[in-house]
């Protein structure tokens, strides 16, 4: 499956950019992308958590993705 991802902070460091082409094999859920995202960017290892939203909500674990839906990353966020 082929999906484009949005990335903002530290995600963005990590894969390189704002938005970034994504491809895997297999099952497409939420969990799958998470975990082809630690395989893909290693450094992603190091961050605290990672979340993924899809169309503007946050992905549940085993919400499948589709090529049309937007993705994002979420790296771990800080208020004040």
């Amino acid at each position: 499956m082929h999906i484009k991802l949005k990335a903002f902070g530290i995600a963005r460091d990590i894969l390189g950019g704002g938005e970034v082409d994504f491809q895997w094999e297999g099952r497409a859920d939420v969990t799958t992308l998470q975990k082809a995202l630690l395989v893909q960017y290693p450094r992603f290892q190091n961050v605290a958590s990672i979340k993924i939203a899809v169309n503007e909500a946050y992905g549940l674990p085993d919400q499948l993705i589709g090529p049309e839906d937007e993705i994002v990353v979420i790296p771990p966020v800080s208020g004040g």
